[in-house]
């Protein structure tokens, strides 16, 4: 069986994905910034290496030899990292390194890890513009996320078959593993008890779109009921 190569494999939702995967019987390779700053994440079957998923050589130089590419990284992990350091290109930089670089590399199938904040919730309206719903400080944050989107759409033509997974609703650290998880499309859920989704079920979601492509080109929203919570 061929690998995965996951990009930002040292958040909550790479290592998710990670594990998925292993226990799928995939080798993946791990790729992060600074290997030495993810000591625990090297595992019988998991490759640890520094990356860039900005540049597009050092995306195809990793990619190459892999069934399919994850793309988890996230240059900002919550308003008390401030904003200051916030590069608001990183997503198109990623979206169009990824898109050159795995070409490059011959793998065809990307499933990038959306942000729910981009989703349509009442009235219609992104949640990242309801200040009631989304923090306002980390606004520019879900801009950056979205201009992102808006590039693997603009180029949704090439060789690299892409789908963005986007968490709708409470995304749960350490929640159970259901293996189920809901598709919808680009507005909240409203027709159900409360969404959630844990990182595990995430991971399930992504690695499932791996093996059997089902959607393409395309964003879609994944969750769960509460009610259903295994």
């Amino acid at each position: 069986m061929s690998g995965i190569v996951v990009f930002g494999a040292g958040g909550r939702a790479g290592r998710a994905v990670t594990a998925e995967a292993r226990a799928r019987g995939y080798a993946v390779t791990a790729v992060v910034r600074d290997p030495a700053g993810y000591p625990d994440l090297g595992a019988e079957g998991v490759t640890v290496v520094r990356g860039d998923v900005t540049d597009p050589r050092s995306v195809a130089g990793t990619a190459a030899g892999h069934t399919g590419a994850v793309h988890a990284v996230s240059p900002f992990s919550g308003p008390e990292q401030g904003l200051d350091t916030l590069d608001h290109g990183f997503f198109v930089k990623a979206a169009d390194a990824l898109l050159d670089g795995l070409a490059v590399a011959g793998v065809g199938r990307l499933v990038a890890v959306g942000l729910g904040a981009n989703l349509l919730g009442a009235g219609g309206r992104p949640v990242m513009d309801d200040p009631g719903a989304f923090p306002p400080e980390i606004r520019p944050f879900a801009l950056a996320h979205t201009a992102g989107l808006h590039r693997l759409r603009e180029r949704g033509d090439g060789p690299v078959d892409w789908v963005m997974l986007t968490p709708a609703g409470h995304l749960e650290h350490g929640g159970t593993r259901t293996g189920r998880y809901r598709i919808g499309g680009e507005r909240l859920p409203d027709d159900g008890p409360e969404p959630w989704l844990s990182y595990a079920d995430l991971a399930v979601a992504v690695v499932d779109e791996i093996e059997r492509p089902v959607r393409h080109r395309t964003r879609v929203s994944v969750f769960n009921f509460r009610q259903e919570r295994g």
